[in-house]
């Protein structure tokens, strides 16, 4: 390289670490030394000599924030490890038994955790390659999201690549994965609000959708006009996390540049953990950005792993969510909405009240029973709570003064309000149904349900395309979404050729899903994604499952009689047979891999304790069941074995009083190998 190429070269890189350094000190400290006009002239000096020496342009040089051309779509990506939801709880007495359930299946007594502001935004996974940023992904569905990089680069507050210095400082590798909410701050919000109003287009609902419709944007300066924020809390290498505390992981992300809520606290008991969550529930309103409660996690990596995880959630964490905002306006009338599953559920469609950053205009009222309950009448002035993502719903009728009562009473229709079916109550249940099998309302419901990111990931096949198809009888049922045709969609409102296609190929996609997204679509009653799982891993075939009988259905981890009937219910109805048939047809995959359980341990229940060498708790537990035993969570007269890791808790101590027999690891893997 020439010499004078080269002191070109030490400016530029001079001038991108002195503008990172600022925009770190801006969007991530909020504590600038310079003004924007300042800064500004940094930036018009980069690209001044970059736009002279473009064969010195970097990827993650400050100007490459923005760039490129509009996307047509973004492409799918597995993430190395599920991103998972949290359990949520609404009171001191939940929470209090979330850590009862803690202490029990861990066998500790001390145990430490960590508090952090549960921000109100959209998840999203950060992948960095060479301490770069190579790639940002939504949650999508928890297994796989979508890419959506070129505007996850516009965000100032995710760093485009970190320093060597800066890495080993915080004790990363060059290869990691960061996870956390991206959001819209308050001010932001309100500023876009404000301008799509001036242009005569729908404000956004509230920060978290602002979030949500700007990051899938397809067009990058858009998204970077916004102004989004980005705070991590979770930091991984190849799925796993990569230190041994969270609070060791937020420092970790802290010192590698990223923006972490301060306002955090590592607790060493649930007295601190809750003069936290009342501390911070008098200051919500007065954050630059949304939170709806307080999220609590175990602090030790290994007694995360030892707790493991429910079919959604991680065990060692919950989210203490804060009491619903609410307000209080007139009823004006109560409708009847029809589900997928023929459910009645009475709507009071309400004076539109503004509610925690949205306008709500209608409120469940669940059933009758609860009708009754309240006592809301037609024209009852009523308060309606609101809280994170649940439904609004009527809490109260208010009787006073200024808020006379209403005088018109509300009665479930005999007839459904879609098709004119016949409408029952099953006695000993609270819910009205409709029993027309071809209720055109539970046809859409079905449809839409079938389409949903976590059954059969159908991106694009919402409310308004459903209403399409099935409106004009397009769609008679979920086989007939595989029947679709380009030119049926190009006949649809608002559908243009590219739209069309998107759709063909997202149909043609949820082809390859495994079996149990297939059963999970079907809609069979108190069948859920959990057990739709166990069913597929315990039969391997849609066939094995049709054909099965009440008491083989039972067999089946966490299905009991009343999941087993309704199971065996579905597949009596000849309709329901041909259905399957025609997914058949359609390609659609109703073969899996059966996973075969072993015998060595057949009628035996284990309990593991402390952390073991070389397993992490849930391979274990996979490892024992494979061999056909069963892991339970505490110690009973009935445990056969206690296996005993480092650490071991009170567990150890339970077995010991009972006489149960304690083995280690090396016992385990013995009983395994016999």
């Amino acid at each position: 390289m020439p010499t004078a190429t080269k002191d070109i070269q030490k400016k530029i890189d001079a001038l991108r670490d002195k503008i990172r350094q600022h925009e770190y000190r801006y969007y991530v400290l909020d504590d600038p030394e310079i003004s924007d006009a300042e800064f500004d002239k940094l930036m018009e000096q980069l690209k001044h000599l970059e736009a002279e020496h473009p064969d010195l342009i970097t990827p993650d040089s400050p100007t490459q924030r923005v760039g490129g051309k509009p996307r047509e779509g973004f492409l799918k990506v597995r993430h190395s490890s599920p991103m998972l939801s949290l359990d949520n709880t609404y009171s001191e007495v939940e929470l209090r038994a979330w850590e009862r359930r803690v202490h029990e299946l861990s066998g500790r007594k001390d145990i430490e955790y960590v508090c952090e502001l549960k921000l109100d935004g959209m998840s999203m996974a950060l992948r960095y390659a060479g301490a770069q940023l190579e790639r940002g992904i939504t949650r999508g569905d928890g297994n796989v999201g979508e890419d959506v990089t070129s505007n996850v680069r516009t965000v100032r507050s995710v760093p485009l690549s970190i320093s060597k210095e800066r890495l080993k400082k915080a004790g990363l590798p060059l290869d990691f994965e960061v996870r956390g909410e991206l959001l819209m701050p308050l001010s932001g919000f309100q500023k876009m609000n404000e301008e799509r109003e001036r242009q005569g287009l729908s404000k956004f609902a509230n920060p978290r959708n602002a979030a949500a419709g700007t990051v899938r944007q397809l067009e990058p300066s858009i998204t970077a006009q916004r102004r989004l924020d980005f705070f991590g809390y979770s930091l991984l290498t190849n799925g796993r996390t990569l230190l041994d505390r969270h609070s060791e992981t937020l420092d970790a992300l802290e010192a590698a540049g990223f923006k972490v809520n301060p306002s955090r606290k590592l607790a060493n008991n649930m007295e601190e953990v809750w003069t936290f969550i009342q501390q911070w529930e008098g200051k919500r309103d007065n954050l630059p950005h949304e939170i709806d409660g307080i999220v609590v996690k175990v602090d030790r990596r290994s007694l995360q792993e030892e707790l493991g995880y429910t079919g959604k959630a991680p065990r060692w964490a919950i989210a203490y969510k804060y009491a619903a905002r609410g307000g209080t306006t007139k009823v004006e009338d109560i409708i009847v909405q029809v589900g997928r599953t023929g459910k009645l559920t009475p709507v009071a469609m309400l004076r539109p009240v503004p509610i925690g950053g949205t306008t709500v205009s209608r409120a469940t009222l669940h059933n009758m029973d609860e009708i009754e309950r309240l006592g809301v009448k037609i024209g009852d002035w009523v308060e309606v709570e609101r809280g994170g993502d649940v439904i609004p719903k009527v809490v109260r009728v208010v009787d006073d003064k200024d808020h006379p009562r209403g005088h018109k009473s509300f009665h479930m229709p005999e007839r459904c309000p879609v098709c004119g079916g016949k409408v029952v109550r099953t006695p000993g249940e609270a819910d009205h149904r409709c029993v027309n099998a071809n209720c055109p309302a539970k046809l859409r419901e079905t449809i839409l349900h079938f389409a949903a990111r976590s059954v059969m990931n159908i991106d694009g096949m919402g409310d308004a395309l459903v209403n399409q198809l099935t409106e004009r009888r397009l769609v008679n049922n979920v086989a007939d979404i595989y029947r679709i045709t380009k030119d049926d969609l190009l006949k649809l409102e608002r559908m243009g050729d590219k739209s069309a296609q998107n759709v063909l190929n997202e149909i043609e996609a949820s082809k390859k899903l495994p079996l149990q997204r297939v059963i999970y679509g079907l809609g069979i009653r108190f069948v859920g994604e959990r057990t739709a799982e166990f069913l597929a891993e315990h039969f391997g075939s849609l066939d094995s499952i049709m054909n099965a009988s009440e008491e083989e259905l039972e067999q089946v981890n966490e299905v009991g009689p009343r999941i087993a009937q309704s199971i065996a219910e579905f597949f009596q109805e000849p309709r329901n047979r041909d259905l399957v048939e025609q997914l058949r047809n359609a390609g659609l995959t109703l073969k899996g891999k059966r996973k075969e359980r072993g015998t060595k341990l057949a009628g035996q229940t284990f309990v593991l304790t402390g952390t073991l060498a070389h397993y992490s708790r849930d391979q274990a537990k996979k490892m024992i069941e494979d061999a056909g035993g069963r892991v339970a969570s505490s110690v009973s007269k009935k445990t056969d074995f206690v296996i005993a890791g480092a650490d071991a808790g009170s567990k150890l101590d339970k077995a010991r009083e009972l006489g149960v027999k304690i083995v280690d690891e090396k016992g385990m893997k013995a009983l395994l190998e016999n």
